[in-house]
């Protein structure tokens, strides 16, 4: 199946524009004056691609109306500071300026391996339920603001006092939770100079004990010392990284847009297995037991035996899957991009019910608890559905798409939108509870850990935000 994506007007895996505008929103667009030069855009030193005297001039006329766009924006925000927020209510928000923070030392921090009130992975553990350990306080206040060049689409990682935010301009940032304060940066590419192109982190961050575990765009998983922020190993494979890796004791298993599902040893990079599917490889494997779930485009579910990268079964779903999956016992919950929400026993192979179909997809991964199925779609609304039966509860309409993963916080659900707000409901009734208006897209959902919040916005001048009690 060949799908149109309506955001750019391309297909998302294949056509001439891959690889051009990956990242979602304005964010890819942008990026292209940093490829451009004398005919050839070169999305980096590892993939040059050459393009026809069509192809160009198709790029140069998208890059001109960029560049009248920036300076529309440009003479609009020119009369106000770059490090305010503005809550919902309108009014401005104090924040505190990331140019005025005193530098901290860390070099004797003790770290410790991620907790129960952690957040360490795209969907918070392997089996990727989206459910926080951590509570959160009633009312929510803006601590800190980062901005960034071209913004963030990925969800971040917090573990202890530490923040892990991966960015579409290559950077991987560590930060102080309370403050903000920056505590190293990573770069995707080992060059310093912020005007060289470096290859977005558009996937969630992985945190050990020990290191962070994320891929770029490019398709290199990056295995990054967690206390120094320098680089322990690299892995190439042939295909953007697009999901967050799962570990389990030694083994790092993640899949690409080669095709092929890898497990590595996680403290070297060696690779102990790959397994290939018949089409690119979206988001995040789930694991349990000795089994891990991946999907992608070749529209199947897979579930491998990860011990030895076998395949154990096999399940047709008629429609490729960008979310990622989420297991509880037998049963797996994701949506399809042809607009349906499933429910699988993975292990009959049965497809237990199935929720829709709409004529918009479900690429966020959903939150799952005992009763209920929460997931965001492109048709502007946040369903709720009855995990037992597939009955609709609610429904939350926003004022664009939800592309963002909801995290279920006690009876509360939180997540983004479009529109530019971070909204919270309430679990049993999907009544809206708070909301905080972000001033840009959001696609990247949030991460709830150690009593805080963080978010991503996406597009130029994107920023990273955390919630929690002052």
């Amino acid at each position: 199946m060949r799908l149109f994506d309506k955001r750019f007007g391309t297909k998302p895996w294949g056509g001439p524009m891959k690889g051009l505008t990956q990242g979602r929103g304005d964010a890819g667009t942008r990026r292209l004056a940093d490829r451009i030069g004398s005919g050839t855009i070169t999305p980096s030193p590892r993939h040059p691609v050459t393009l026809s005297p069509r192809h160009f001039f198709l790029v140069l006329s998208i890059s001109l109306v960029w560049l009248a766009q920036a300076g529309c924006e440009l003479s609009a925000t020119s009369g106000g500071g770059g490090s305010g927020a503005t809550r919902s209510d309108g009014k401005s928000a104090a924040v505190p300026s990331k140019k005025n923070r005193k530098p901290v030392d860390f070099a004797n921090e003790k770290l410790g391996p991620p907790g129960l009130a952690s957040w360490a992975s795209f969907r918070n553990g392997n089996t990727q339920l989206g459910v926080a350990g951590s509570s959160l306080p009633k009312q929510l206040e803006l601590l800190w603001k980062i901005d960034t060049k071209y913004g963030v689409s990925a969800t971040a990682a917090i573990v202890g006092k530490r923040v892990y935010a991966g960015t579409i301009n290559g950077d991987l940032l560590c930060v102080e939770k309370q403050s903000g304060t920056e505590i190293w940066s990573y770069r995707s590419i080992d060059d310093s100079d912020p005007e060289k192109f470096a290859p977005a982190f558009k996937t969630a961050p992985r945190v050990t004990a020990d290191a962070v575990f994320v891929g770029d765009e490019d398709g290199i998983l990056h295995a990054v010392n967690r206390k120094t922020g320098k680089k322990k190993w690299t892995f190439p494979t042939n295909g953007e990284i697009s999901g967050c890796p799962a570990i389990v004791g030694e083994k790092l298993i993640f899949g690409s847009h080669d095709s092929f599902l890898y497990c590595l040893n996680a403290e070297d990079g060696a690779e102990i297995w790959k397994f290939q599917t018949q089409d690119r490889i979206n988001g995040s494997s789930a694991v349990i037991g000795k089994y891990t779930f991946v999907a992608g485009c070749d529209e199947h579910l897979r579930v491998i035996d990860f011990e030895g990268g076998t395949e154990e079964s096999g399940i047709p779903l008629e429609s490729p899957l960008l979310a990622s999956p989420a297991v509880m016992g037998d049963m797996l919950y994701v949506g399809t991009h042809g607009g349906q929400v499933l429910a699988i026993n993975w292990k009959t192979e049965e497809i237990v019910w199935h929720y829709g179909p709409d004529e918009d997809p479900y690429n966020a991964s959903a939150a799952v608890t005992d009763k209920y199925v929460v997931v965001g779609s492109e048709d502007k609304k946040v369903h709720c559905i009855d995990r037992k039966t597939g009955e609709g509860v609610w429904t939350f309409t926003t004022r664009s798409q939800v592309n963002s993963s909801p995290v279920v916080v006690g009876n509360r659900v939180f997540f983004g939108s479009n529109d530019h707000h971070l909204y919270g409901v309430s679990l049993s009734g999907g009544k809206e509870l708070w909301k905080y208006d972000l001033e840009k897209t959001i696609t990247a959902g949030p991460a709830v850990g150690e009593e805080c919040l963080v978010i991503g916005t996406e597009g130029s001048n994107g920023a990273i935000y955390c919630f929690g009690k002052k």
